[in-house]
């Protein structure tokens, strides 16, 4: 029988995308031509506790929304790489800098700008919602589309397998 919660056990490191996994894929176009989106709470607390734990978080996005690098550094993520649009070339970067073994890189993202990292990851995931292309390539789809829990789902999943999850007693 396959224990298809298994890869998540060798996860180290969790490298997100923002726009379509973080959020809905949507932005709020303001009269000033500034875009605001929205991010789901229960990922920040996620993030918080997966930091916590002692796992490795990164953010690699190409948008450029202060805001949404504010929120991810509130939340203890310390590198996050904003406007970035050869995702390859800082996911190398990064995979250099810290020695890495991408075995245990989980990279969740939802559309084609991720397709080349999650080819190269050992376990590559993805929102409900993802493209098509970024689907056929996920060994793990969550059922919960971007900006609606997926990132708290991937990092629930592997904390609980590691059996990092935070309990809570009566």
């Amino acid at each position: 029988m396959i224990n298809l919660l298994e890869p998540f056990n060798y996860v180290k490191t969790l490298i997100f995308d923002v726009d379509g996994v973080f959020t809905d894929s949507r932005v709020t176009v303001l009269e000033d031509g500034s875009m605001i989106r929205v991010m789901n709470v229960r990922d920040g607390f996620a993030v918080k506790e997966a930091l916590r734990a002692g796992l490795r978080l990164i953010v690699i996005t190409g948008g450029s929304s202060q805001g949404v690098v504010k929120r991810l550094k509130g939340l203890g993520i310390k590198e996050v790489y904003w406007g970035i649009q050869d995702k390859m070339a800082i996911y190398e970067e990064i995979i250099a800098k810290h020695g890495l073994d991408e075995s245990f890189i989980l990279y969740m993202g939802d559309d084609i700008p991720d397709l080349s990292v999650m080819r190269r990851v050992g376990f590559p995931v993805c929102p409900a919602d993802a493209a098509t292309e970024i689907v056929e390539i996920a060994q793990y789809i969550s059922p919960l589309v971007g900006g609606a829990g997926c990132v708290r789902d991937v990092i629930e999943k592997t904390m609980r397998v590691q059996g990092t999850w935070p309990v809570i007693e009566d």
